[in-house]
């Protein structure tokens, strides 16, 4: 067992626990509620959950499991497909299978369906990668579950998907000049986008973002866009917008910064407890900003630390593989990892504009949980059976 790797992920799995239970808990009434409907216990048994599944994932050799990666790939991406069809509606969105007592996103799972495919794909030999054709079927393999979950609409984890492919492409060697080109097109892509939103008068817009994400857009370069000529009434409305859309991570902002060098204590923060920052997003999207408030400077490096050492543990396994599907798959995970945590935190303390991507093992949500853990497993898979010749 690669030891420090599993120190990190059940460090991160008791910080979790902790923090989703100070956040939950803190609601009118929740004390009060049956212990296997507290936020923190289900959040356990999905911790379980994974770990119970995570068992068979890392006897079974790797080589063997990539083998159904096909399989993986197109059965998440029917999984996407169906939720357009019978999903149910959250919070303005469609990226939930209702189970009953439980719900699935299909996406968490897609996400890991797609390394693994884009691994098998890409441990082929460098001159047949070279080709014009292999760089585009690898891109496709990344974009079309990236498209899909992008329409729920689910930008956060949508985005996720890209950064993975591009690493994973640059490891396994495909042609640096296609990937440079396809970067170059994406970041110019991204300044028309920011400028089509925050400049453009409308009459002269050729791309319409749905219009929560262009308030966010707005909110993190601080504009707010007042047509000329707009009534009075319009502007007080386009005002109140605005500061709804800001308001979430001015919160976030003000429960980091209060929690000093040493915080306020646990289940003491004063910004969830009281509701500044929302409940409904405090446990899961914004369970960062809880953690600084309560454990301040020093429990936020700590947690940082953690992570740290699960992406080096993520790239010395890639170094050790033995061979280019156990690199290509321990380096895309570990990537996936690293971009939901650079997002999220990345716009808890507005570095990055708000998007709904969970922290990895601490936000809120079972199957964000069981994926999570399932991505470890696959770690440590490649680790186990890096000396099998």
């Amino acid at each position: 067992m690669d030891v420090w790797l599993w120190i990190a992920v059940f460090g991160l799995m008791v910080v979790g626990e902790l923090f989703i239970a100070s956040a939950t808990l803190s609601r009118p009434g929740a004390e009060s509620l049956p212990w296997h409907r507290q936020g923190h216990i289900r959040q356990l048994v999905w911790y379980l959950a994974g770990l119970g599944l995570a068992a068979p994932l890392i006897l079974v050799d790797y080589g063997k499991l990539c083998r159904w990666t096909g399989v993986a790939y197109w059965g998440s991406i029917g999984l996407l497909l169906v939720v357009f069809a019978a999903g149910s509606v959250r919070y303005g969105a469609r990226r939930w299978i209702d189970l009953g007592p439980v719900q699935f996103q299909p996406s968490e799972f897609a996400k890991l369906a797609c390394v693994a495919a884009l691994a098998a794909f890409l441990s082929r030999p460098e001159r047949e990668l070279r080709e014009r054709k292999a760089f585009f079927q690898a891109l496709g393999l990344a974009l079309l579950p990236c498209l899909l979950i992008l329409l729920e609409p689910d930008l956060g984890s949508s985005i996720v998907f890209v950064p993975a492919a591009l690493v994973m492409m640059y490891v396994a060697g495909v042609s640096r000049r296609r990937l440079l080109r396809f970067v170059g097109a994406g970041a110019a892509l991204g300044v028309f986008l920011v400028v089509n939103v925050l400049w453009l008068p409308d009459s002269w817009r050729v791309v319409r973002l749905q219009p929560y994400q262009e308030r966010r857009i707005l909110v993190y370069f601080g504009k707010m866009r007042i047509p000329e000529g707009a009534s009075a009434e319009e502007k007080q409305r386009l005002r109140r917008l605005y500061r709804d859309a800001a308001y979430n991570v001015n919160q976030a902002l003000i429960s980091v910064g209060s929690g000093g060098l040493w915080g306020k204590g646990w289940r003491r923060g004063a910004q969830h407890a009281l509701g500044y920052l929302p409940r409904g997003v405090a446990h899961n999207d914004f369970i960062f900003s809880v953690v600084a408030e309560e454990s301040g400077f020093v429990g936020s490096v700590t947690l940082l630390g953690l992570y740290t050492i699960l992406f080096l543990r993520g790239a010395r396994i890639a170094a050790e593989a033995r061979d280019r599907l156990g690199k290509l798959l321990a380096i895309g995970l570990t990537t996936l990892l690293f971009v939901h945590v650079f997002i999220n935190i990345g716009m808890n303390i507005r570095l990055l504009p708000v998007t709904g991507l969970p922290l990895p093992f601490l936000s809120y949500g079972g199957t964000s949980a069981v994926a999570c853990v399932l991505a470890a497993a696959l770690l440590q898979n490649v680790y186990l059976h890096r000396r099998d010749w």
